[in-house]
């Protein structure tokens, strides 16, 4: 059949732009997350319809119940997104270090860093942290969830650094998380995000808070 094509099932599907069914509807899929980014940065999620998502994204409306059950699901997938890149960003960076460098000046680098993969596209830090309570049950648990995540970066980070981080580690790593998650939220407020002066503020105050925080890691 001319422009027909069997996948690895034997099953057919036409192809739409050098696309199959699958890619398309992965290619929606990014359109939707990234309209979703632009959106519920620029207004928030309560104030975000799908019918705009929809239209920023040049998307149908049945074709978006195609992709996500609804504005919640997508949401998810937006933070889930986040934070499968925020975690490359954060490994790459973590296996980049050099082994005889400094605890705390290693420690700053991977803070730069972690301020970096929010702030270099700041509609991504306004998504994560400028939805100060959470829009839903489901989102609440979600962001626990992420909490959970970075804090268990943190321990395996100051493991591979040798920081000797006392007979608690995991509670200090969650409440350093909640403190560098308040400090940018914080900054959100009111910081001109493209002003290198506004940037360098907010890495000073992520700086100062983990030097108090490290202060007192080997506490008992």
């Amino acid at each position: 059949m001319v422009g027909a094509v069997v996948d690895d099932e034997g099953a057919k599907g036409r192809r739409i732009r050098g696309l199959d069914a699958e890619e398309r509807r992965a290619r929606r899929r990014e359109d939707l997350l990234d309209a979703g980014l632009e959106l519920f940065s620029a207004q928030g999620y309560q104030d975000t319809s799908i019918e705009q998502i929809c239209k920023q994204a040049y998307v149908g409306t049945k074709s978006f119940y195609e992709v996500f059950t609804g504005k919640e699901a997508l949401y998810l997938a937006l933070l889930d997104r986040i934070v499968v890149d925020v975690t490359g960003r954060l490994t790459s960076a973590l296996d980049a270090l050099d082994d005889d460098r400094d605890e705390s000046e290693a420690a700053r680098a991977l803070i730069r860093h972690f301020a970096d993969a929010f702030v270099d596209d700041v509609r991504v830090a306004r998504v994560t942290f400028g939805e100060g309570r959470a829009v839903t049950p489901l989102a609440e648990v979600h962001r626990r969830t992420n909490r959970r995540w970075a804090a268990s970066f943190v321990e395996t980070a100051w493991q591979r650094l040798g920081v000797a981080a006392g007979p608690h580690p995991r509670a200090v790593a969650m409440g350093l998380i909640g403190g560098l998650f308040d400090i940018i939220a914080d900054w959100l407020l009111d910081a001109d995000t493209a002003r290198p002066a506004d940037r360098a503020s907010l890495q000073d105050g992520l700086d100062r808070f983990y030097t108090v925080i490290s202060s007192g890691l080997s506490a008992p």
